[in-house]
């Protein structure tokens, strides 16, 4: 696709890889860039499920490019990141599709938050993940509202007010990642989930992702009401749907269901 941003397609799966040596820092060129190619992966009826990953060993990814911003990068600091918010994933509008963060090496600040905007975290036992935003005197804004929800409220704040590294038995420890594995077999095993789940129902997984996504904001019976009375745009199509009655026919039968996401 370019230079920096690699995507390549496997049936019903988009991995998406990053490549800017030499830490996998993201500038807004690149943001907007992988704005644009989970955009695509979004609108795209074909791909179910997208894996996210960058080259190299030592970075996941360093996060916000803080040299292109000190040395005049305007969209930067004006926050221009592009369609999907920093690095096309933390605020793309309607992406119901699930994706799976493939974590090889360091994940900071930015890189950090790009794979909490993952649904699966996979990571090799060599990764680390810090929140050093504190001592550049700013804030690291999508994990500050993440994290706390995401593991035990008081190691959120520890890593967010410290700034200290966390490493992968940590995290794993807290929930924070799915599996831990020996780099070698980390991508073998993001491929096999992400063909387990390509061979899904899209449509539930879809409606899974709206209804935690506003559940967030509301409480269990206004959230509940809302699945209900199909007032959630993918809940009311899955409920209509095809595969709804292939699933009920599928389970009659006593056989594998045939899914076509409609």
């Amino acid at each position: 696709m370019t230079d920096v941003i690699a995507a390549r397609r496997e049936g019903a799966i988009l991995e998406v890889t990053l490549d800017r040596p030499k830490a996998n820092a993201i500038d807004w060129k690149t943001s907007r860039m992988m704005g644009e190619t989970f955009k695509v992966f979004r609108d795209d009826p074909e791909l179910r499920i997208a894996i996210v990953k960058t080259a190299g060993d030592k970075f996941f990814c360093a996060g916000w490019d803080l040299k292109a911003a000190s040395a005049g990068d305007v969209e930067m600091v004006d926050h221009d990141y592009g369609v999907g918010g920093f690095a096309g994933l933390q605020e793309l509008r309607d992406f119901n599709k699930p994706v799976i963060a493939c974590v090889n090496g360091m994940a900071v600040g930015g890189g950090f938050e790009l794979a909490l905007s993952c649904d699966l975290i996979y990571a090799s036992e060599h990764s680390t993940f810090a929140l050093p935003e504190i001592r550049a005197g700013t804030l690291a804004d999508a994990a500050t509202i993440k994290l706390p929800k995401r593991i035990p409220y008081h190691i959120a704040m520890d890593l967010l007010l410290t700034g200290r590294w966390m490493n992968a038995a940590e995290a794993h420890q807290w929930g924070l990642v799915n599996e831990v594995l020996p780099k070698e077999k980390l991508e073998d095993r993001v491929w096999e989930v992400a063909r387990l789940l390509a061979g899904g129902p899209p449509l539930v997984f879809a409606a899974i992702k709206e209804t935690a996504r506003v559940a967030e904001a509301l409480t269990f019976q206004d959230a509940m009401n809302k699945v209900t009375r199909r007032q959630l745009h993918t809940v009311d199509t899955l409920y209509g749907s095809e595969d709804t009655r292939e699933g009920r026919r599928a389970f009659a039968e006593k056989r594998d269901p045939v899914w076509r996401g409609r």
